[in-house]
């Protein structure tokens, strides 16, 4: 283990890198279910042969992405398929089944000959060293900026949007605006219906645990955020249990815990439908490719540089060591993700969890992808996680991360600036490929009419038209 991941150079052990591996697999399991009812409309569509098919690409898939993470980066980066770059592939699908009239099973077959060409594209990029050097080109202010940007919307997804109740009043709910959005008590109880209980349940149990979280961490206790975790989950359970006659384990004794090997060798395994993806237009599968690399590419970019500034990976310049490694790992994730039949893999932002769990070395990330794998036979146990929890841990390493904040000159607008848009559009957005374009364009346009144009490199002027023409071109 000391020489594959060099754990004393680096100031760990093995213990602390498992545990790590463990707490990041806690925060982002929701995507193992997650991502195949995205793809399927909630098992709508396709079938349930697609959706097992989708289930074990994004177990497989992700584990790859991890290995070459873990042996060729060193790194303690988890993977999976993107949240967002999943939900406009499932939108690209149903418009390629409106194009072409074929079924959606043939439609998602296209659909994964475009992740197969982005993948092999940033194989390529990250090979020649361009991935790299679009990392280097964003100005210094706001890659300080990324990691409390990322610390903001980690926050969101926790307070926010992690809830997703449903009820005979509708739903999903969501924490922070249907329950703390709420004028009284007696309107959110009479909007949310029955949902109501459900809701109060997580909110207690979110907050316990977050709280248990910050004074284990303050103690010096290490896995706090494991425990915090742990602890709210003990607490959820027993309150499905006591308050609402439920059985929280009753996805146990129900699951099927045999992988569908079989429905994903018909339906996704290297089904890649060339011949249908061309009738939708040369024109609109280039503009698609282009769209899909920009948002995977400064979406993984925001996640690295943010997460390895938590973790005291950046040097003096703000650089990450061996960036370009990681970024193949990236690549190479979602050319598996398209052979095994999943939309983009990309560095999850939920690694900053494992990362505050001490996590600093590739044995983190192998801990987490052989866990994906064993989820093949054991997803029932993921299932059960539940969202407050997974809040808890989220919301904890959101604050954390806003320490970044004071590595940045306040006295210089040029540099606040385009780091406030960022901290704001991240967030609201839901994207970090977007809040770092915001940034970049603002950087440009402060520089470019305060008389200092020569201090933004041709390369971010590139990077800001670009997003220029992709936000108000809409590609």
């Amino acid at each position: 283990m000391e020489k594959l991941f060099k754990l004393k150079e680096n100031g760990t052990t093995v213990k602390t890198e498992i545990v790590a591996g463990l707490t990041t697999f806690m925060t982002m399991a929701y995507i193992i279910a997650l991502n195949p009812n995205l793809l399927t409309g909630f098992g709508s569509q396709g079938g349930q042969g697609l959706w097992n098919g989708i289930f074990l690409a994004t177990c497989i898939a992700s584990a790859i992405g991890m290995f070459v993470m873990a042996f060729v980066a060193n790194k303690p980066f988890a993977m999976a398929p993107g949240m967002g770059l999943n939900s406009f592939f499932a939108f690209v699908i149903a418009q390629i089944v409106s194009i072409t009239g074929l079924s959606y099973t043939q439609s998602f077959q296209a659909g994964l000959c475009i992740i197969l060409i982005e993948g092999i594209i940033f194989i390529v990029l990250s090979i020649l060293n361009i991935r790299d050097k679009i990392v280097n080109a964003i100005p210094l202010g706001v890659r300080l900026g990324i990691g409390p940007a990322i610390g903001l919307m980690l926050m969101n997804i926790g307070l926010g949007s992690n809830a997703g109740i449903y009820s005979e009043k509708g739903g999903p709910f969501f924490v922070m605006r249907d329950f703390f959005g709420s004028l009284t008590a007696n309107f959110a109880k009479d909007s949310m219906g029955s949902g109501y209980g459900a809701m109060v349940l997580t909110v207690a149990t979110m907050f316990i645990g977050l709280f248990t979280i910050i004074v284990l961490a303050h103690k010096g206790v290490k896995g706090s955020v494991i425990l915090g975790m742990l602890v709210a989950s003990v607490l959820y359970w027993a309150g499905q249990a006591i308050f609402f006659k439920a059985n929280p384990f009753a996805a146990l004794t129900s699951a099927s815990w045999v992988p569908p090997f079989k429905d994903m060798a018909e339906n996704t395994l290297f089904k890649f439908n060339f011949g249908s993806l061309a009738q939708i237009g040369w024109f609109t599968i280039i503009t698609l490719i282009i769209t899909f690399c920009i948002i995977d590419m400064f979406d993984t970019i925001g996640t690295l540089v943010g997460t390895a500034a938590k973790a005291n990976m950046l040097d003096k310049d703000g650089n990450m060591p061996q960036m370009k490694e990681a970024l193949l790992a990236d690549a190479v994730g979602t050319v598996a993700g398209a052979c095994t039949g999943t939309s983009t893999v990309t560095t999850f932002v939920e690694s900053a969890s494992g990362v505050e769990a001490g996590g600093r070395t590739g044995l983190t990330a192998l801990t987490t992808g052989i866990i994906f794998l064993l989820c093949m036979f054991i997803a029932p146990i993921a299932a059960i996680i539940p969202a407050a929890a997974t809040s808890s841990a989220l919301i904890y390493v959101g604050i954390l991360m806003l320490s970044g904040l004071k590595k940045i000159d306040f006295d210089d607008i040029t540099q606040t600036a385009p780091v406030f848009i960022m901290l704001l559009a991240m967030p609201v957005s839901g994207s970090i490929g977007h809040g770092i374009g915001l940034a970049l364009i603002t950087f440009t346009i402060i520089k470019l009419f305060t008389g200092k144009a020569k201090d933004v490199s041709v390369l971010t002027y590139i990077l800001s038209a670009i997003f220029l023409v992709k936000f108000f071109l809409a590609i």
